[in-house]
């Protein structure tokens, strides 16, 4: 017979079952024999509707509301406590923003067990030092200080760090190779404070130059990085560093931003509208809004930075959440390569096909012009060879007669094939019967060929999905790229053309011009200044506003304007927005019984196809309907949604409902 714990005998477990309905704690006896283990954030394994069940506990206390027997904990799976209580804090939070369960959130957050690496230090937390903090070399904080006097406020965002304050600011940095450098100064304030700092970037590219960076800055052993490269032994070693408050630095990418950093001063995160910051994985959080949450949470210093600016972003400095952190126009000048556009006036003048043409004169002549220098960038935005090919008679895009699919040309040497299904077809017109083909959207590998006869004897490389290249050198050669695979230079890019801008703008998505101008600005940083003779040609209207800002580099005034437009059609992120995607009648269902936050607007439903549940039965009718609400009754509109589907979970109802709170494919 068991007996309960003399002291605090109630357990209260947060159990991994992903249920709405089931989304609370639930309270276990700590029997006598597991009194010292059953610590507050450990694993533990209980008896959850007749079954053994993983769960952390979350807290004991000396008794329970529950009225009814209580079940006694089946036992500690490890006395290492994993879930402190700032990062349950902050699961629930999440979870209540994004409308999910509090057990999703936490898989996202606690890296799996590795028994090995635990046995191989003591277990248990330790306290975080309470020594003098990190130091860094001289050299290093002078580097800093240098590099943030290049903006306005820069000096005074790193005093205010190293003083202990916490401000928080939306940084627009400027082009080159500084960023990971100033991003380590920046961390070096934090830790001279005796606090601890988490950045989180997008893909190991990046996060392999803010190591480097941390290194000369706080030191090899000053901090620790995680990404999803590290095998689970690996990762699960270095995260228990930081949890046992043996570093209290950290970089990553998405998964990092739930690392239990002691004494969390500041949090950073970089290029925040790259889509690798999105979790794929229910409940959908943005690592941005995960690093705010602990910003607002724990006090600390917030860092939104990149070298183009988000709406969202925007939204934090107009509603004086953050402050702009920007250079002023003259040290712009000094930083930023020189923007042409192939539709200007003076160019027309000289070659009437600059506007239409893929590769008109001015883009050959600056390439050429800039090889006898260094390296030249050719950004293209579709990999392949011929992504889409069109009667060369009658214009009419050729199509797959099977499925109506795209037709593409893998290469010079191979058959046309469907995009979609496959399948080889031949080359007549269903249009005309004509067999002369056009390219429509021309890829890299083509790219390459095509600039492969413009300029013999000059080394040509192209650096694109699974083949992306790390550097190249310093010498002439021709670089192509599609976008976010750019390959930075040995002393920057002599020159960059944007091929097929058209590409990117004409994205069916609201974000197509911020992404493009995100694109475009993060490839133009790898260009020289223009000072130096660094030069871009862009292939697009010069009159486009997202063109403009490309030139003058201002992402700031784009982003304002995003907002604006944003805020005047009622999209995010001056709004909420939930999607929910199901059976129309279980969702219209739904709707109904919920309570909806004042002002919330019900859109649908829309028709579509292959994004249901994945209990959704193959063949049933799906839809999605949209609720809008005011931003600040976002999290209300989040919380009431997942009340209605626990409601329906715990009547077993039929019909499964995907709930997603601003769904980026939407946006």
């Amino acid at each position: 017979m068991r007996e309960p714990a003399a002291s605090r005998p109630v357990a209260r477990v947060a159990v991994d079952v992903p249920l709405p309905h089931l989304d609370r704690l639930f309270d276990y006896l700590v029997p006598v024999a597991l009194a010292g283990s059953a610590v507050p954030g450990c694993r533990v394994r209980v008896r959850f509707s007749g079954r053994l069940t993983s769960g952390y506990l979350v807290e004991r206390a000396e008794e329970s509301e529950h009225q009814g027997r209580l079940a006694f904990l089946e036992r500690v799976v490890s006395a290492e406590p994993v879930l402190t209580a700032e990062i349950a804090g902050l699961a629930r939070a999440v979870a209540d923003r994004y409308g999910g369960t509090m057990a999703d959130v936490l898989r996202l957050a606690i890296p799996p067990r590795h028994a090995a690496v635990e046995a191989a230090a003591p277990s248990g937390a330790q306290e975080p030092s309470a020594g003098p903090p990190p130091t860094h070399s001289g050299t290093a904080a002078a580097a800093a200080r240098q590099a943030w006097a290049r903006y306005l406020a820069g000096p005074s965002f790193l005093a205010a760090l190293t003083a202990g304050r916490s401000p928080r600011a939306v940084w627009s940095a400027l082009p080159g190779p500084d960023w990971p450098a100033e991003i380590a100064g920046a961390v070096a304030a934090v830790a001279a404070s005796g606090r601890g700092a988490l950045v989180v970037v997008p893909d190991a590219r990046d996060l392999a130059q803010v190591e480097d960076a941390l290194k000369s800055a706080v030191g090899s052993g000053g901090y620790v990085s995680l990404s999803a490269q590290l095998g689970p032994a690996e990762r699960y070693r270095r995260w228990l560093t930081v949890l046992r408050g043996q570093v209290t630095v950290v970089a990553g990418t998405r998964s990092a931003a739930f690392t239990p950093v002691a004494r969390l001063g500041l949090v950073v995160i970089w290029d925040d509208g790259d889509d690798l910051h999105e979790e794929p994985r229910a409940p959908y959080p943005h690592a941005r809004d995960v690093l705010l949450l602990r910003a607002h949470r724990s006090r600390a210093a917030a860092l939104i930075a990149g070298r183009a600016m988000t709406a969202e972003a925007a939204h934090l400095v107009e509603s004086g959440w953050a402050r702009p952190l920007a250079a002023d126009r003259a040290t712009i000048r000094q930083y930023a390569p020189a923007v042409r556009t192939a539709g200007e006036d003076a160019e027309l003048a000289r070659d009437e096909a600059a506007r239409t043409a893929r590769m008109p004169s001015l883009a050959l002549r600056t390439a050429r012009e800039a090889l006898a220098a260094g390296p030249v960038l050719f950004q293209v935005p579709r990999a392949g060879y011929l992504a889409s090919v069109g009667c060369q008679s009658c214009g009419a895009r050729a199509r797959c007669g099977a499925c109506a699919g795209p037709i593409s040309l893998g290469g010079p040497d191979q058959p046309l094939r469907c995009s979609w299904c496959g399948r080889v077809t031949g080359r007549e017109c269903a249009s005309c019967g004509s067999s002369q083909l056009r390219a429509l959207v021309t890829g890299a590998r083509r790219t390459a060929e095509e600039l492969g006869k413009a300029f013999p004897g000059v080394p040509v490389r192209t650096s694109s999905g699974s083949g992306v290249l790390t550097s190249v050198p310093a010498s002439p050669a021709i670089v192509i790229a599609t976008p976010g695979a750019e390959p930075p230079a040995t002393g920057g890019y002599a020159a960059a053309v944007f091929l097929d801008s058209w590409a990117l703008l004409g994205r069916p998505s609201l974000r197509a011009a911020e992404e493009a101008l995100r694109r475009w600005m993060n490839a133009a940083a790898l260009v020289r200044p223009g000072p130096q003779g660094g030069k871009i040609v862009m292939m697009a209207d010069p009159s486009l506003a997202v063109v403009q800002a490309l030139i003058r580099w201002d992402p700031a005034t784009h982003a304002s304007r995003e907002l604006a437009e944003r805020q005047e059609l009622r999209f995010p992120p001056s709004v909420r927005i939930a999607s929910l995607t199901g059976p129309p009648e279980v969702v219209s269902e739904l709707l109904a019984a919920v309570p909806l936050p004042d002002g919330a607007d019900v859109l649908g439903p829309v028709p579509v196809e292959n994004e249901g549940p994945a209990t959704t039965e193959p063949g049933a009718e799906i839809a999605r309907f949209l609720v809008r609400v005011p931003s600040s009754a976002g999290t209300a509109l989040a919380v009431a949604l997942r009340g209605g589907l626990a409601e329906r979970t715990a009547r077993k109802e039929q019909g499964a409902v995907r709930l997603q709170l601003d769904p980026a494919e939407l946006i």
